[in-house]
């Protein structure tokens, strides 16, 4: 409970000292938003490097090679824990932003952040809303901006298992033409979810796949890219749980 408070303690701390930076990084962001956008990464990722240390999570880190460096991508992962956009976001290699459920405009500062990094936020409710959210994030790949979704739609509770991905998510490589990189994330809701409020020390394994270019596909996996992503995210989540947790 104690390193729950911490990081609750953390965070508060880190928004509140960080208000200055949103006013130099709107200043900076009039003339070169490219540098914004790197600066605004950096200010980010300290935020949550500090967070994840502090949970005590340990990551094992696989395939970060295969992650293309000249060009923007569309991460895909499962989602089972709050720490699983901590985890992920510290180790992106360029400008990338998240989607995420409206409800987080609600938090004054973070959202200051959150769009500081290109997130985009997505109604579940109104699909007319949710279309211009994807859309949203086709010109934001097309820009040269990296996008990570959990096309489960919301946090899965029941572990070890993965929920329908919505189809609609892939949209954003088919249209913006950019690889998807599915990333694989085992044991994250071990840091939290599993004994809420707690926080306790785990091990999380992420693993980036080999890059999927959806206009290389055949016609049939095309059309179904969901489960074709969901399938390999599968048998990867089995292979590392046996090979780091053995289980």
């Amino acid at each position: 409970m104690i390193r729950f408070l911490i990081c609750v303690a953390v965070l508060v701390l880190f928004l509140i000292l960080t208000i200055p930076a949103l006013f130099v990084e709107w200043l900076i962001g009039k003339k070169r938003p490219d540098v914004k956008d790197r600066s605004s990464l950096a200010i980010v990722k300290l935020g949550f490097r500090l967070l994840a240390f502090l949970s005590g999570a340990t990551v094992v880190a696989l395939g970060e090679g295969r992650i293309p460096q000249d060009t923007a991508v569309l991460y895909v992962g499962n989602h089972q824990s709050f720490f699983d956009i901590i985890l992920t976001y510290i180790r992106v290699p360029r400008p990338t932003g998240y989607v995420a459920k409206k409800e987080m405009l609600k938090a004054p500062l973070l959202r200051s952040w959150m769009k500081n990094v290109h997130c985009l936020f997505l109604d579940r409710q109104d699909v007319r809303q949710g279309l211009r959210t994807i859309l949203a994030a086709v010109n934001e790949v097309q820009a040269g901006i990296s996008i990570c979704i959990f096309p489960e739609g919301t946090r899965n509770e029941t572990p070890d298992t993965f929920l329908p991905f919505h189809q609609g998510s892939f949209k954003i490589a088919e249209k913006g033409k950019v690889p998807i990189i599915p990333m694989t994330i085992v044991n994250s809701a071990a840091v939290f979810e599993e004994h809420f409020p707690k926080i306790r020390r785990a091990t999380v394994i992420i693993e980036y796949g080999e890059p999927v270019y959806p206009e290389r596909l055949s016609k049939e996996d095309r059309k179904d890219l969901g489960n074709h992503i969901r399938k390999i995210m599968e048998e990867t989540y089995a292979r590392n749980k046996r090979q780091y947790l053995g289980e």
